[in-house]
């Protein structure tokens, strides 16, 4: 292949493109939907970061002021954790507005994450939210579409495809300069975009994850070219192997809307069928079940407990609970409070086993459907996807359970048995020592790890274009 050749019909691609109306109208309705796309999200962005971040520093403010008191009465108190935003977030916001934002900790019991924006705001947000990744996902994959519906099909149906395989130009040349021509101009909408994108990236302050979020940037913007690529790739495949450009046309806004709305939503409807999951009130029930068959830490006469009352007795050789050395209701209270949580991760890891299959069914047709790839990766790598508000989730229940043990230590070790004499409260310094809840995303590693499959998928739709593209330069029709 002649590279001169290749790069001369790409440019004469773009002087097509560019005498078209339809150029002018797209360039015109991308740049209004990017001013207002990176206007939204990082207003969004920012608020929601400084309204939380003040919010957990009042929350810690609160627990450090409370006075001398019991502990356990503490471990009751219980704290927030609140969910701050990635940065990428303004890139794509995913299923940020779908998912709670803050958490009640408390003794004895997980909570759910509660107050996510949908809950409240109005229905219209259901339909989703224009953001920057909803331009390259969407918008821009329906102009690649019309941009490159006639590329092969008109120029055969005008005869000029014949001309020029008369005039000495191989099939190959023209299969992938027109290729390139295609491709190239999405990269217009593209980096115009994550230019937008590196300038948050850069400006905003991320302390020790300035590099990670560097990271991600750079697996965003590659997976971008290559998405891009394959649907250059589709669109010149179809062309090609369409009688007409307007049959082109047709196929190409069906495969559009399979990629982008039906097959997705399909798929979320068969997951929920094959793999139903319980409600709220389902799911409490059952963990409430559990949790008394296990006995109640509150209730001196509990079975459970007062077995285990006698085995703490018996092996400190002792016959009364007030010649322990320690307190004996804050081993009981720690003894309870691990019991409790086995109960709540036990049931919380079967619920996660089950949203996994669900969105493994629509993880594994992104090798049927590139748009899929794309979009796990988009949310993944902007922090936005369902596996970093599990992640978040499981980082809060870990602080709720450390601070829940360590004011039971404190009662263990600094609060005398009801028969002994003592301080039945101990000083608020105690408060001030426990850490604040501080929250690190997913490093960039584990996120690798949970999208390897759309990752894949990604990779195999590029290999399988470029051989379509190759086989192409061989079949290629000019009648």
């Amino acid at each position: 292949m002649r590279k001169n050749v290749i790069v001369l019909l790409a440019k004469q691609f773009w002087k097509d493109a560019f005498r078209s109306r339809v150029m002018a109208i797209a360039l015109g309705l991308m740049v209004v939907l990017l001013v207002f796309s990176t206007y939204t999200g990082y207003e969004n962005y920012h608020e929601q970061n400084v309204t939380r971040n003040v919010i957990q520093d009042e929350v810690q403010e609160s627990w450090e002021s409370n006075p001398d008191k019991h502990p356990h009465r503490m471990a009751h108190y219980g704290s927030f954790a609140l969910r701050v935003k990635h940065v990428l977030s303004v890139f794509d916001m995913g299923m940020e507005n779908f998912v709670g934002n803050a958490v009640f900790l408390e003794a004895h019991k997980q909570n759910t994450v509660n107050f996510s924006e949908a809950s409240m705001s109005t229905g219209l947000l259901r339909f989703g939210e224009v953001s920057l990744a909803m331009l390259l996902k969407i918008i821009v994959p329906l102009l690649i579409f019309y941009l490159g519906f006639a590329t092969i099909a008109r120029e055969r149906e005008n005869g000029t495809l014949k001309l020029l395989i008369g005039q000495g130009i191989k099939r190959k040349e023209i299969v992938f300069g027109k290729w390139l021509g295609l491709w190239s101009l999405s990269l217009l909408f593209l980096g115009s975009v994550f230019m937008v994108v590196l300038f948050f990236v850069l400006t905003e302050d991320h302390d020790v994850f300035f590099a990670d979020s560097l990271g991600r940037y750079g697996v965003l913007l590659i997976s971008y070219l290559l998405f891009f690529g394959v649907l250059s790739a589709i669109t010149l495949l179809i062309s090609a192997f369409s009688e007409t450009a307007k049959g082109a046309l047709v196929k190409l806004l069906g495969i559009w809307l399979l990629f982008v709305i039906i097959v997705p939503k399909s798929l979320q409807a068969v997951g929920y069928y094959l793999y139903p999951t319980p409600s709220k009130i389902e799911m409490e029930t059952a963990v409430e079940h559990d949790l008394k068959q296990l006995g109640d830490s509150h209730n001196p006469n509990d079975p459970h407990f007062k077995a285990m009352k006698d085995s703490v007795l018996l092996a400190y050789n002792v016959s009364d609970v007030n010649d322990l050395p320690f307190n004996y209701s804050g081993f009981v209270m720690s003894q309870g409070e691990k019991l409790s949580s086995q109960v709540y991760l036990s049931h919380q890891n079967d619920l996660y086993k089950v949203y996994g299959l669900q969105n493994n069914l629509e993880r594994f047709s992104a090798f049927i459907n590139p748009y899929s790839a794309i979009k796990n990766l988009s949310m993944a790598f902007s922090g936005t996807d369902f596996e970093s508000f599990l992640h978040f989730k499981d980082k809060a229940e870990t602080y709720r359970y450390h601070l829940a043990q360590e004011m039971n230590r404190l009662q263990m070790e600094l609060i005398p048995n009801s028969g002994q004499e003592g301080p039945n409260q101990i000083s608020s310094d105690y408060w001030k020592k426990f850490p604040p809840f501080k929250y690190s995303f997913l490093n960039i590693s584990q996120v690798f790890r949970n999208e390897w499959v759309s990752i894949a998928a990604l990779l195999s739709w590029s290999i399988l274009s470029v051989m379509g593209l190759l086989r192409l330069s061989i079949n290629l029709k000019a009648l």
